[in-house]
């Protein structure tokens, strides 16, 4: 998980569990689109569990569960499968985007050696089951998401239209969250595909969150006056991120003023993000200690997704036509 996803996503979610009841999923199936060694996968997997506990998801007031231990989730993407169209799922942007841009293990049928997974064209409709399975009434979701959430929406009309009520519409959620960028590259989002000078992890050790820093992007030198270059401006979105907007304020005024020492900015910047990501390790370091069985607490969450989960299926399979025990 990196600074990036926490900020722009995962805190929200924290803030959320006060307010919904909620249910959040680790999406190990969806990594199956991309080549992947299952040990790797498998240790992931438990990493990312581990990480939401640690930012902040308590399973006393959310659901947080691993999306491979709910079956429920694949019987109901291949329901939503035959209701979506070709045309429905061709037309998403990041099946366009991804399956254009993936190289991959070698593909007997494929001259290139390009492997694309089908995978990636049902990907949506996985992402639709994951919601509606739970019923959601509401998804918190970036306006990257936008097009997958309106599809969920879309399939779930669809069936009820055509077998009856069983699904709300979800709708999207809006926040405000910070946008994070690339340190290295400020006018790109923070992303691990992008390699590893690119994104600060939120568990990251101290040397390496400052070095980083230190090398972050500032002026391009094209910005207009009166205006924050992207690198400025995103290292002063870090330090209102991280809970310093009055730093960030009289750092702003320097750099309106041209007094500003970019070294000043970039050490409260590097100060603000250890102090996070050592926070974070910590209390990551903690729930390992106390979980001597991660595995056992994954399907004990599991158990709990489950429930919900096998309501809504009951509903699909008798309103879609399938054998039910009487």
């Amino acid at each position: 998980m990196t600074i990036g996803n926490y900020f722009g996503a995962v805190e929200n979610w924290v803030r959320l569990q006060d307010e919904y009841e909620c249910t959040y999923c680790v999406v190990d199936l969806h990594a199956m689109t991309r080549p992947y060694e299952p040990e790797e996968l498998r240790a992931s997997t438990r990493d990312m569990f581990v990480s939401l506990l640690a930012a902040g998801l308590d399973p006393d007031r959310c659901t947080v569960f691993v999306q491979s231990t709910v079956p429920e989730h694949t019987e109901l993407c291949w329901v939503l499968v035959a209701l979506a169209s070709l045309g429905d799922l061709s037309r998403m942007t990041q099946f366009k985007e991804k399956s254009g841009n993936l190289e991959g293990v070698a593909d007997d049928d494929s001259p290139e050696g390009e492997f694309v997974s089908s995978g990636l064209l049902f990907y949506p409709v996985l992402q639709a089951a994951d919601i509606l399975a739970h019923r959601a009434h509401y998804v918190p979701v970036g306006q990257d998401q936008a097009q997958h959430l309106e599809l969920s929406r879309g399939l779930a009309r669809r069936f009820n239209t055509r077998f009856g009520e069983v699904f709300p519409e979800p709708e999207t959620l809006v926040t405000q969250v910070p946008k994070v960028l690339s340190t290295a590259d400020p006018t790109k989002k923070m992303s691990k595909s992008l390699g590893e000078k690119h994104y600060i992890g939120l568990f990251e050790e101290e040397d390496s969150v400052r070095q980083k820093i230190r090398s972050a992007v500032t002026d391009s030198g094209d910005t207009p006056d009166g205006e924050v270059s992207p690198g400025i401006d995103n290292l002063l979105t870090l330090l209102k991120a991280c809970g310093r907007a009055d730093v960030a304020e009289r750092m702003l005024a320097d750099y309106m003023g041209g007094t500003l020492r970019y070294v000043d900015l970039k050490g409260e910047a590097a100060d603000a993000l250890v102090e996070l990501t050592s926070s974070m390790r910590a209390r990551r370091d903690e729930i390992l200690r106390q979980e001597t069985d991660l595995d056992g607490r994954i399907f004990d969450m599991a158990a709990k997704a489950r429930s919900m989960a096998s309501e809504t299926l009951a509903l699909v399979r008798e309103k879609a036509g399938f054998t039910i025990r009487r």
